[in-house]
């Protein structure tokens, strides 16, 4: 029996909710309450502020930590809450804002993040070997158009609720880990314009070879045009 890509996506994003509950639920239980996840998030965005350089005052300019009421960073810029009252972070997408610096490594602290976009800044060095830790929960990771270097992180394999995975236009160097073909929700990836090598991954999903052109010595499944490797 085949079920719909539509049905199958709607089924991991409930999960994800269901965990959200249960959390919440549990800290209910133990005594605590979901401010101990409030103020996670909070110190997430604290750390993802103070670890980049702000270089068109973006995030200084919205980002202001004096307010403590309920929901008040579901107001600045980027960030989506998964309700508009509560300091819980849903998405953050950070992208096109001229931001300098690593990859935002407090980003694990946003312990329910459904997505991530950092795309076209101008961020350099790795991207973490554990980022699957940093966002278990993530559907949508797009860190295209920076400055990225080093290898892609197996650990990405990990991150099962992946539906986009947008690597394009970075300095990313080796072997595109054969472990992402098992990320069977994948419906958007891109690792165009890297300096990747080695054979391709045989993924389920719809994925075209534009999704690897300008890369050195790639090969794989795809009968294209040399100039979509080179």
């Amino acid at each position: 029996m085949n079920i719909p890509t539509q049905m199958v996506l709607k089924g991991k994003y409930f999960a994800i909710l269901a965990h959200t509950l249960i959390l919440h639920v549990g800290l209910v239980f133990l005594g605590g309450s979901s401010s101990f996840a409030n103020e996670s998030d909070i110190y997430c965005l604290r750390t993802i502020k103070d670890s980049l350089e702000d270089t068109y005052n973006h995030l200084s300019s919205s980002w202001n930590f004096e307010n403590n009421t309920e929901g008040f960073i579901c107001k600045f810029k980027g960030v989506e809450c998964w309700h508009p009252d509560e300091n819980r972070v849903l998405n953050i997408s950070l992208s096109d804002m001229g931001l300098k610096g690593e990859f935002p490594h407090g980003i694990g602290n946003c312990t329910s993040l459904a997505s991530l976009d950092l795309s076209s800044n101008k961020l350099s060095g790795s991207i973490p070997s554990n980022i699957s830790d940093k966002l278990p929960f993530v559907t949508s990771l797009d860190l295209s158009s920076n400055s990225f270097s080093g290898e892609i992180p197996l650990s990405l394999a990990n991150c099962t609720y992946l539906n986009v995975l947008k690597l394009d236009h970075n300095q990313l160097t080796g072997m595109i880990p054969p472990q992402l073909a098992r990320l069977n929700q994948i419906q958007k990836f891109s690792v165009s314009n890297n300096l990747l090598s080695g054979p391709v991954p045989s993924f389920d999903s719809t994925v075209t070879a534009e999704s690897y052109a300008n890369n050195i010595r790639l090969w794989g499944a795809f009968e294209i045009l040399p100039k979509y490797y080179q």
